[in-house]
């Protein structure tokens, strides 16, 4: 989600875009003005022409036109600055009244922000879809707001897959059979297995949900080390790199953005995907299909385990004491519309059930989505509710590729973070 699951090329983004609300009132540079609302947002697009910016220009002017006298300041971040600029924000007491990120339960822990019930009617707080409510409450409160979500799906090359004579597998070891075949034809990446810096504890949590494991337990302790992702680990070492079935880039070294313009040069045989990259290579005239995530072997016959969902988070801030004005923008930015929006713009899934029905074609889910929605209702998210996620999935990230590297047991890297995990919970 850090990664981001969002915004991969986002380092192209704009820094600062301003995007005031028109009405009445004071200056919307004025922060001190209570009819004036700040939301410093991730900027979604890459490029000039797909920022998130039109997006904002609108939802500020029917916004502004349904509530007279109010008005809007959007600062629009690059995902590789804005948790730490907020961060900053909020330490030097300048907080600003929403932001729309990919983490916020450090500030929940600090007090910092409005819960959902101080923000939103009862009937809008229960439409969230469930396993994003769960992610964004600590305890049984709601802090993080879900605002667009996405989920992983392994997707193939149709093409590469006939001439290797292979299906759509099901099981690891059909996951590897294939994957052998495709090798025998040529194929330079079989499977590709990105668990470089910028997104390696989504391939890992991939791969461990799949075997049962995961990174937390059922009391919703983290369990980085267990039994099962131990095994899953030592599996895909033996199984898929040592027969060098992962492509000519160690997974360590290898990067979700570089795995996926792989993909999309026709150089990939199978990999784990999101909505956007299934568009893109649709796109470019690549067929490709985009299947559950095989499951082990090792695991009780039909048994199938969560997907990988992520989220991103609106939260709203103490600070400035605009508790009734942020509900109210609250109330609006959430309608069906709006979601449904903003998610068709970078083929990412509306966080509410209600935009979640709407119809493809109006306004709503496009039919290609509909598998990742489907997978996203029963999926499992990051351990974002914990205080200390942001620091232990950065260990994850740095780390966990190591596990596959020649003359190492996966056994203690796994508990290397786990250490790492518990210093930083205890820290």
């Amino acid at each position: 989600m850090r990664r981001r699951i969002f915004g991969a090329a986002a380092g192209a983004a704009v820094l600062g875009l301003l995007v005031p609300l028109t009405g009445c009132g004071t200056s919307a540079g004025d922060d001190g003005d209570d009819s004036t609302l700040r939301l410093v947002a991730a900027e979604y697009g890459d490029s000039p022409a797909n920022s998130s910016k039109a997006f904002w220009d609108t939802t500020a002017e029917r916004f502004a036109a349904q509530h007279p006298g109010m008005k809007l300041q959007v600062q629009l971040l690059p995902w590789a600055d804005i948790d730490r600029e907020v961060s900053r924000m909020v330490k030097a007491g300048k907080a600003p009244d929403m932001a729309l990120m990919g983490a916020y339960s450090d500030f929940a822990a600090q007090g910092k922000l409005y819960s959902a019930d101080e923000l939103l009617s009862i009937s809008a707080e229960a439409n969230f879809l469930p396993p994003l409510a769960e992610a964004g409450s600590v305890g049984s409160t709601l802090y993080g707001l879900p605002f667009v979500a996405s989920s992983r799906l392994l997707f193939y090359n149709v093409s590469l897959f006939t001439k290797a004579g292979v299906t759509a597998p099901k099981t690891w070891s059909e996951l590897k059979a294939a994957a052998k075949a495709l090798k025998e034809k040529g194929v330079k990446y079989p499977y590709a297995m990105p668990l470089g810096p910028e997104e390696a504890h989504a391939e890992a949590l991939i791969w461990e949900l799949s075997n049962g494991g995961g990174y937390a337990d059922s009391s919703g302790n983290y369990s980085l080390a267990s039994d099962r992702n131990i095994q899953t680990f030592r599996w895909i070492k033996t199984n898929l790199v040592e027969p060098g079935l992962v492509g000519p880039v160690p997974p360590s070294q290898l990067n979700r953005a570089d795995a996926f313009a792989a993909f999309l040069r026709g150089e990939v045989g199978m990999l784990n995907g999101y909505p956007s990259l299934l568009h893109e290579a649709k796109a470019r005239g690549i067929s490709v299909e985009a299947v559950e995530m095989p499951v082990s072997d090792m695991i009780g016959s039909g048994e199938r385990p969560p997907t990988v969902g992520v989220a991103d988070w609106m939260m709203a801030f103490k600070q400035n004491g605009k508790r009734v004005q942020i509900g109210k923008f609250l109330d609006f930015l959430y309608q069906d519309k709006n979601l449904t929006d903003f998610a068709g713009r970078y083929h990412l899934l509306p966080s509410t059930v209600s935009a979640a029905r709407t119809p493809a074609g109006g306004g709503g889910i496009d039919k290609t989505d509909e598998a990742f929605l489907t997978a996203l209702r029963g999926a499992q998210l990051y351990p974002v509710n914990e205080p200390n996620w942001v620091t232990v999935s950065d260990t994850i990230k740095r780390n966990i590729g190591r596990a596959l590297e020649p003359g190492v047991d996966p056994k203690s890297v796994l508990e290397g973070i786990a250490e790492k995990s518990r210093e930083a919970r205890s820290g």
